[in-house]
């Protein structure tokens, strides 16, 4: 059998989204806590890496709870940038394997 078809089960993509999602979650609640206590924060770049990597929504519901990073104008619109490229990538892996 094929070693990558063996590892792409879709248990094993669901478990890898949800470990992603928490993880994009954490890392706003961290990066909240970190800004308000003047530490070394967590780069920008890295919280929409998160996000690029299949943590879209873990990242909106941390930006919500926490209120972390809603003003932030750049910032917002690369993770709307981002949701809407999963969103157009998802209906077409539907329409492609369907």
């Amino acid at each position: 059998m094929d070693p990558l078809a063996d590892l792409l089960t879709p248990a094993n993509i669901a478990t890898a989204l949800v470990l992603m999602n928490l993880l994009a979650f954490a890392a706003f609640g961290i990066d909240k806590a970190l800004a308000e206590s003047r530490s070394r924060r967590i780069s920008e770049a890295t919280l929409l890496q998160f996000a690029f990597l299949g943590g879209t929504p873990g990242a909106y519901a941390g930006r919500a709870l926490f209120r972390h990073k809603t003003r932030k104008q750049p910032f917002s619109n690369h993770l709307h940038v981002i949701a809407g490229f999963q969103l157009c990538a998802g209906v077409f892996a539907l329409i492609w394997f369907w």
